[in-house]
């Protein structure tokens, strides 16, 4: 596979690599159709059941400039056994350019840990045997999700979405190869340790999402996110990186299309 050109990737905009177009309030197209008029270039839709990812990949399929990613959140990992064949499954679908979200959410514990981590293992083992890439969630579980990807070995292509870590973390990310996207939470007044994060965080192992409908960057906090609201994210993520906006807007697209594999082309 050819290297994405940054000036290319500049030109044609920025990626939101994580967001939730199914859950969102508004019509999906019509979200769609406001982030292109803000200069978004393509999507990654992330599912979080069997019925959401089918509902990404079937948004896929209409729209070039969205992509999908298939999983069960490990909000619901006490459902695996039930889910688990049809997101294996949908993971075969033309469309489908990773895995996940999976991880481990000990913030909430609405499932048992090691119903968690039982279905994070699932989760690598099938990103690896697909060839796709990885969505990691993981919050108040730092520990037990770098224990887990260094005992699977994590897939070439592995992101830890909505990265809310600081700088230790991010090192131990990087250092197992994945790539760092940031949320609107960079934005946020409290987020110091995040915003350090990204200030050591390398260029080209940076994405930014806005993991619509959730999180919505400041100034816009406490309105519904979309993925129109990626450029504010990414601008933020800009001051804190202290880079140039555009700088970032080229890196975070080329290393979305490095990730995401189906993107290459958009």
């Amino acid at each position: 596979m050819s290297t994405p050109d940054p000036e290319r990737s500049a030109a044609r905009g920025w990626v939101d690599s994580h967001a939730h177009l199914s859950s969102l309030s508004i019509d999906p197209d019509v979200a769609l159709a406001r982030a292109r008029a803000a200069g978004v270039a393509a999507v990654v839709c992330v599912g979080t059941d069997v019925a959401s990812s089918r509902a990404a990949i079937d948004l896929a399929a209409r729209h070039g400039d969205v992509v999908a990613s298939v999983g069960l959140h490990p909000h619901d990992a006490d459902r695996i056994d039930d889910e688990w064949a049809g997101i294996v499954a949908l993971a075969a679908t033309t469309g489908v350019v990773a895995v996940g979200e999976t991880g481990l959410d000990f913030h909430y514990r609405y499932a048992p840990a090691e119903r968690q981590e039982d279905a994070f293992r699932r989760h690598i083992g099938l990103a690896k045997s697909r060839g796709l890439a990885l969505v990691v969630h993981s919050r108040d579980a730092w520990d037990d999700t770098f224990r887990i990807l260094e005992d699977e070995g994590p897939p070439p292509r592995t992101v830890l979405h909505c990265f809310t870590g600081g700088p230790v973390e991010a090192q131990r990310a990087l250092d197992l190869g994945a790539w760092l996207s940031f949320s609107g939470i960079v934005s946020f007044r409290n987020a110091e340790d995040v915003r350090a994060a990204a200030a050591h965080t390398p260029l080209d192992r940076m994405l930014v999402e806005t993991d619509s409908p959730y999180l919505a960057p400041v100034p816009h906090r406490g309105a519904e996110n979309e993925p129109a609201l990626v450029p504010v994210v990414g601008a933020a993520l800009a001051g804190a990186a202290g880079h140039g906006e555009a700088q970032v807007a080229a890196a975070t697209a080329t290393s979305a299309r490095t990730v995401f594999a189906g993107l290459a082309t958009l």
